[in-house]
């Protein structure tokens, strides 16, 4: 099977029932993504798939042959810190860290949602995005911080989404 991870190229040969977090994890060593529940409860294995957010021990690695995965890793370098990695140091956006690969690929995605204006069950406006706190807890809810770093996890997003908007 052929995948895209970060934009590099793998093969790999795996039992059909792998899931994209074993794949990246146990098969190629990207162990950035974290299985916290193994239920798609906590967050902790956020990967993007083609820009969107998925909890990747729910999916199937064979489901994304082909398709463009995106990990932490993939997301910045030491010294080239993504944006949002660079609020969550500056903010303190995590304790123990665990969470954090998958509070971070999270944010970025829900941002990609709220610029494509995707309203949330939490949205006021179906026409317009407020990304107040409430917007953003809710749209973040599937990812959770067992440290309860959250208002620093919320002020590091409200920066990146700030950025963006005034870009």
């Amino acid at each position: 099977m052929h995948f895209t991870i970060n934009g590099k190229s793998y093969e790999a040969e795996v039992d059909i029932r792998t899931s994209l977090l074993d794949l990246a994890r146990e098969h190629l060593g990207l162990t950035g993504s974290k299985k916290g529940c193994d239920h798609g409860q906590c967050g902790a294995c956020t990967m993007l798939v083609n820009g969107r957010r998925i909890n990747a021990c729910l999916t199937l690695a064979v489901m994304h042959q082909d398709d463009e995965i995106v990990t932490i890793e993939g997301l910045g370098s030491v010294g080239d810190l993504h944006p949002m990695q660079d609020a969550f140091v500056r903010h303190d956006g995590y304790q123990c860290g665990y969470c954090t690969p998958g509070q971070i690929c999270s944010a970025v995605g829900m941002l990609d949602e709220v610029a494509k204006g995707w309203p949330s069950h939490a949205s006021a406006d179906l026409t317009r995005v407020a990304l107040d706190d409430a917007e953003i807890s809710e749209r973040m809810s599937g990812n959770i911080c067992r440290c309860a770093a959250y208002p620093n996890i919320v002020d590091a997003i409200r920066e990146v989404a700030s950025t963006k908007v005034d870009a």
